[in-house]
C-alpha cells in the first residue's frame, strides 16, 4: 500500500511539474491551437445563455469584437441591456439583441425564445449556440442536498438546456448545420467532493452532447464541450470568491478566449483550468485507479476546506492539513 502510494504521489507531482514547464491553462491540443479564427465567427450570429454576467458576459464582449451578430439571455433583463451597452464591434451595441429567458420556464415558454432568436437577423438564424447559463449553490455534502436544490440544479443545468437544444437543433438542419458550444465542467469528468449534485448536471450534459454530435455530425451539426475548472471572475462569482487563491484560478477573459479558440477550430471537448486541477483531470481520465484513489483521499477534507472557507484545491489536503491559509 505504502508503494502505490508513493507511486501516486510521484507520479502526480510529475505530471505537475510537467504541465507547469510544458503548458498552462489548458490541455495539450487546445493549447496548440493558439489563436481564435476571426472568420469562423465574424457576421455569425451567436446565441449566449447565462450572458448577463461572469464568463457569458465576457464571452459577449469578445464575440462582439469579433464582428459577430449577438442574441444575449439571461433571466434578468436590467443586467443584459447593461451588458449590451458595453459591447463594441461590427454590430454593437445597437444591433445586439436581448431575449430574457428562464431555462426552468418549460418547453412552450423555450420553443418562442427559440422562434424570436431565429427570426432576429433577417435571411441569418442562430450560427452558435453558447451554453453557458448554469446554476450552482454552495458546497454541501452529497447527502445534505436538498430536494429543491436538486431540481433546481438539473431544471437550469440539464433539462432547459437539452430542450433549448431540442427546440433549435432542427432550424440548424435545415440550414445544412450549426453549432452547440457547452459550458461544462471539470466536475463533468472528476468527482467533485462538496458539488455531488453539480457534478452530476455536468456529467449528464458531456453525456448528451457528445452523443449528439456523433448521430448528427453527418449532417453539419458541431458540439465544443468546455469543462474549466477553477475560474475567476471579475464581478466576484466563479467556483470560488476567495482572492486568497486566486493563483490557482483562471481568468474569465483568458477562459472565454480558450472558448473560442476551441470553438473556431472546432475541437470536440477541451478543459481548461490550472494546476493541480488539470493534472487530476489527465489521471482520472488516463489512469483512473489512480485518479480515484486521489479524489477519495482528499474528498471529504475537501469538503471541511470548503466549510472553512479554505483551500479546496490545495495538494497538502492529501496530508490532512485543513486550515484557511492551506
Amino acid at each position: 500500500m505504502l508503494t502505490f502510494l508513493f507511486i501516486s504521489l510521484f507520479l502526480l507531482l510529475l505530471l505537475t511539474l510537467l504541465f507547469k514547464f510544458i503548458t498552462a491553462e489548458g490541455d495539450f491540443t487546445l493549447i496548440s491551437k493558439k489563436h481564435v479564427k476571426k472568420e469562423a465567427i465574424e457576421d455569425k450570429v451567436v446565441w449566449i445563455t447565462g450572458a448577463s454576467r461572469g464568463i457569458g458576459e465576457v464571452l459577449a464582449k469578445q464575440l462582439a469584437s469579433l464582428g459577430a451578430k449577438l442574441i444575449l439571455s439571461a433571466r434578468n433583463e436590467a443586467e443584459l441591456e447593461r451588458v449590451k451597452k458595453q459591447l463594441v464591434g461590427k454590430y454593437a451595441p445597437d444591433e445586439v439583441k436581448i431575449l430574457p429567458l428562464d431555462l426552468a420556464s418549460g418547453e412552450d415558454s423555450l420553443k418562442v425564445a427559440v422562434e424570436k432568436a431565429e427570426s432576429f437577423f433577417p435571411g441569418a438564424g442562430v450560427n452558435y449556440m453558447i451554453h453557458n447559463a448554469a446554476y450552482e449553490r454552495p458546497k454541501s455534502k452529497a447527502l445534505e442536498v436538498s430536494e429543491e436544490s436538486l431540481k433546481a440544479t438539473f431544471d437550469i443545468n440539464v433539462l432547459g438546456t437539452i430542450s433549448l437544444t431540442r427546440l433549435l437543433a432542427p432550424f440548424m438542419l435545415k440550414r445544412g448545420g450549426g453549432h452547440f458550444v457547452v459550458m461544462s465542467s471539470a466536475a463533468g469528468k472528476t468527482p467533485a467532493p462538496g458539488q455531488a449534485v453539480y457534478s452530476a448536471s455536468k456529467y449528464a450534459l458531456n453525456g448528451y452532447f457528445h452523443t449528439l454530435r456523433s448521430e448528427l455530425c453527418q449532417e453539419g451539426i458541431k458540439v465544443t464541450v468546455v469543462c474549466p475548472g477553477p475560474i475567476k471572475t471579475s464581478n466576484g462569482t466563479g467556483s470560488t470568491s476567495s482572492k486568497a487563491f486566486s493563483d490557482k484560478h483562471v481568468s474569465s477573459e483568458r477562459c472565454a478566449e480558450l472558448t473560442l479558440i476551441a470553438a473556431t477550430h472546432g475541437l470536440k471537448e477541451v478543459w481548461i483550468s490550472n494546476q493541480p486541477v488539470l493534472a487530476v483531470m489527465y489521471l482520472v481520465q488516463y489512469m483512473p485507479t489512480i485518479g480515484y484513489w486521489l479524489m477519495d483521499k482528499i474528498g471529504g477534507k475537501r469538503v471541511e476546506a470548503a466549510a472553512m472557507k479554505g483551500n479546496t484545491y490545495s495538494l497538502i489536503l492529501l496530508f490532512g492539513k485543513i486550515n484557511k491559509s492551506a
